[in-house]
């Protein structure tokens, strides 16, 4: 007898979170792009797996490379030379720039290091860990999430879910959006998962 495949998707914890995302984007008029690294277009399945996305998803990229970072998320050469490794300022920047070519309210910006194995030295990656970022024209949030793991599949759900979970505590208006340019690395909320 052959296994049954399980396609449920996604993860029965993220129902009751895009649940909340979805009726706070439309109780607003909000929209929303995503700029996504590490989690490999996790997060805009996940949010498009919510009946009645196209409400309020415009439009999300996995920008993993430098390729499509330079074609879609409005990197130049000034970001290449400057690379260390993902950081706050890195994701809202990605946020910030797929936001305005998507003419949307808000941007998710993700980018990390899943694991195993990270690149080393000049770059900085930890395996398990990744940078979020949420981005309006009012400004941004930012949220380093650690999972203490280098198991690359863990880390992608667990990053997703990081990210989805400070879209709503944005949305729901329990993170209040800096008002800076750029974010300051000190300010930025670390969470350990």
């Amino acid at each position: 007898m052959e296994p049954t495949e399980d396609y449920s998707f996604p993860p029965v914890s993220f129902k009751p979170l895009l649940t909340e995302i979805s009726g706070l984007l439309r109780s607003t008029s909000s929209t929303l792009a995503v700029a996504e690294t590490t989690t490999g277009g996790l997060v805009s399945a996940s949010l498009l797996s919510v009946s009645g996305a196209s409400k309020f998803f415009v439009g999300g990229a996995t920008v993993y490379t430098t390729k499509s970072r330079r074609a879609w998320a409005g990197w130049t050469d000034e970001n290449l030379v400057n690379y260390i490794g993902p950081t706050p300022e890195l994701v809202t920047e990605l946020a910030a720039n797929v936001r305005e070519q998507m003419d949307v309210t808000y941007c998710i910006g993700e980018s990390g290091a899943t694991g195993p194995t990270v690149p080393g030295p000049p770059f900085v990656h930890i395996a398990g860990q990744t940078s979020i970022a949420v981005v309006s024209h009012e400004g941004f949030a930012t949220r380093v999430v650690n999972t203490g793991v280098a198991d690359r599949e863990k880390n992608m759900v667990a990053f997703t879910k990081a990210a989805l979970v400070l879209l709503r505590d944005v949305l729901a208006g329990d993170v209040k959006l800096e008002q800076q340019c750029r974010p300051d690395s000190k300010s930025s909320e670390a969470t350990k998962l």
